[in-house]
């Protein structure tokens, strides 16, 4: 069996196969020890041996929360400080108050060594081993039990990095060399990669290593940053590459969604617990080098998506200038919401459930009772702290998180030269079809999609996702290099991808290499990444003006860095179209009325069961449709057609409903 898991702040997801057919499910997350909500999952599913495929939120958390290892920082004698000082740039520029994360590596864990490497990788001084043995020695000696080597120019010759990297092994320390993790220039983001690959590198160690000593897991594989799935054991040693895998999947899995749906150009909307994604989708799957996790510049490549702390778990409070703010905060998965049971904290899911939105008993097929009783008391007493009626409050929650979320696809789309309007809203996770249709009226978006499933595309997502590797390698080359000169630089880094997918992968995968460049003009400071084609010049001045507003085709251009993409492409299950369409909805279909709040306003709302609705069925607003893994929300000024796919398509209503 194969089943595919993403661990959220809130629940951990399930798909797997199940005599052909697609199931799901969901269980609550055990953030004190996220392995145990995947093993409970796995041991509900199946009790044969399975394959596994997980996007794993252990790397980023040990990040966020500084909880991981120990960790030494070797250096070139005078830099050791260089991961402190970082670049010029500042957070929150005109904020008075701001205070700078402390890194988790004091500087008594920093260690500078002689020894030196120039800038055309030949060695101008000599490591000296007594002074690395003595340095090795005090690691040991203050219990560090993880460390991160970074050198000078090791790009472009790794002897001194790999000297010292097999005396720290010979000790039993954990290492991170900065020419395997990232051997590209530029001194701080090399630094600070390859520091957090250490830092939380004992971590998913331990984490994958309890995962697959369970007796169900055959054999297992981590979703990456980039949207490919990755071998556990190179996830091991190279858990930077995962930190962002969750977001990932459900890109993957909305992509491969709507494009057989017919859709090109889609924005990701991902709404779950604790956080939002969203992501632009212009007829292919958009990537970015550089990220920054907390105070940490994480130089891999990654899905390009925007994240903001707003989910359903998301806590709403009147601040001291008596304006109702909701979130980052969040209540996760315990205590939860009010409703659930334990929490105290007013949050959206509270709201959502306040309005009758979110009906108290239907959650995970009735296996997940939300108290509504609960939600009413605490509710009254934030309405008379904000002078408003109770009904107000709990609006003005779901408008405020919605308009973080606005903010959110305004920046990916109109701050990058799109038109909302020219693209369909994907909506998934727990939470996001309750609020999509009111963004998509804010917003302008003339079609809302809402998969099968939608809680758990994410999961789904890692399930149709490819096997994927990244290289990189700096170059620095000037203008007038030809094209059959940069093609020969290709070739150390496409052997290299296909040594490690001999080693990991059957012989029957199909390969697919991807060339890319990053292309500057001379004198720029950060590049554009271009695909390698023989048209690559042109192409970098029509994205630069894209990007930029301007280009210049009569400056020199610089390559800096060149790019391989290796892809396994995996064994996909088929996404089969309904021939029959059906005007008639069933009555199965209809599960009665409810009571709920638009605009201030009560309205009789019709509940269907998803379950029973089929290609062809139309749903005039207000209603609420019902699923395992979502509740989409239908207002008074909407309307919803299911596709020949199974989607729900929302678009705003007109009289011909």
């Amino acid at each position: 069996m194969i089943i595919s898991v993403d661990t959220g702040g809130t629940f951990t997801d399930f798909v797997y196969l199940e005599s052909g057919k697609m199931k799901a499910l969901k269980v609550p997350s055990t953030p004190e020890d996220p392995s145990n909500a995947v093993l409970a999952g796995i041991n509900n599913i199946t009790k044969e041996s399975s394959y596994i495929f997980h996007g794993s939120t252990v790397a980023v958390n040990a990040l966020l929360e500084g909880k991981g290892s120990k960790t030494a920082l070797i250096t070139n004698s005078g830099f050791e400080d260089l991961i402190e000082i970082g670049r010029q740039t500042r957070d929150r520029l005109y904020d008075l108050y701001y205070r700078r994360p402390k890194i988790p590596i004091p500087s008594e864990l920093r260690f500078g060594i002689t020894g030196r490497i120039d800038s055309r990788g030949n060695e101008i001084e000599p490591i000296d081993v007594n002074e690395i043995s003595d340095t090795i020695d005090k690691i040991e000696k203050l219990g560090i039990n993880s460390a991160a080597v970074i050198l000078l120019f090791s790009f472009l010759n790794s002897t001194h990095e790999r000297f010292i990297g097999k005396l720290l092994e010979e000790k039993g320390i954990n290492t991170s060399l900065s020419c395997d993790v990232l051997p590209e220039f530029r001194e701080y983001e090399r630094t600070s990669t390859t520091f957090v690959n250490a830092y939380v590198s004992p971590v998913m160690k331990q984490y994958i290593s309890k995962i697959k000593e369970f007796y169900l897991v055959k054999n297992l594989s981590i979703m990456q940053s980039n949207g490919g799935r990755l071998k556990a054991e190179s996830a091991s040693e190279f858990p930077v590459r995962t930190i962002l895998s969750g977001p990932a999947g459900g890109v993957v899995g909305a992509f491969e969604l709507s494009r057989a749906a017919g859709y090109e150009k889609i924005i990701t909307f991902d709404m779950g617990g604790t956080s939002t994604d969203v992501a632009l989708l212009n007829g292919e799957i958009p990537f970015r080098t550089e990220t920054k996790i907390s105070s940490f510049v994480v130089k891999t490549p990654v899905i390009d998506i925007h994240t903001l702390g707003a989910g359903g778990g998301s806590i709403a409070k009147i601040d001291k200038g008596g304006a109702l703010k909701v979130g980052p905060e969040s209540a996760g998965a315990d205590p939860g919401p009010v409703c659930y049971g334990k929490g105290s904290d007013l949050t959206v899911t509270d709201a959502n459930l306040f309005l009758g939105r979110l009906p108290s008993d239907n959650l995970l097929d009735g296996k997940f009772q939300l108290h509504r009783e609960r939600v009413k008391k605490p509710m009254i007493e934030l309405a008379e702290e904000a002078g408003l009626k109770p009904f107000d409050i709990a609006e003005g929650i779901c408008e405020v998180a919605n308009v973080s979320m606005e903010r959110a696809i305004r920046k990916i789309s109109v701050e990058r030269g799109y038109d909302p309007s020219e693209f369909a809203l994907v909506t998934f996770g727990g939470a996001g079809a309750m609020h999509s249709v009111f963004l998509a009226k804010q917003l302008n978006i003339p079609k809302i999609i809402i998969p099968d499933n939608p809680g758990v595309l994410s999961a789904f997502g890692m399930l149709v996702s490819d096997n994927i590797r990244d290289y990189s390698l700096t170059v620095m080359l000037q203008n007038d290099t030809s094209f059959e000169d940069i093609k020969k630089l290709f070739l150390s880094l496409e052997k290299e991808a296909e040594e490690d997918f001999s080693s990991d992968l059957s012989s029957k995968s199909k390969t697919v290499i991807e060339r890319f460049l990053d292309v500057r003009y001379k004198g720029q400071s950060y590049e554009l990444v271009v695909p390698f084609t023989e048209d690559f010049r042109s192409r970098f001045h029509k994205e630069h003006n894209k990007m930029y507003g301007y280009c210049n085709e009569d400056k020199s251009i610089e390559i800096v860095n060149i790019r391989v993409r290796a892809k396994s492409i995996t064994e996909k299950p088929e996404i089969v179209p309904y021939k029959i369409k059906e005007t008639s909805i069933s009555e199965n279909a209809y599960l009665g009325t409810t009571k709920t709040i638009f605009g201030g306003e009560p309205y009789s709302t019709k509940l269907f069961s998803r379950k029973y609705l089929r290609y062809g069925n139309r749903v005039a607003g207000p209603a609420i449709v019902l699923e395992y893994s979502s509740t989409t929300v239908i207002p008074p000024f909407a309307k919803m057609e299911v596709d020949q796919y199974g989607n729900m398509v929302i678009t705003l209503r007109n009289d011909d409903l």
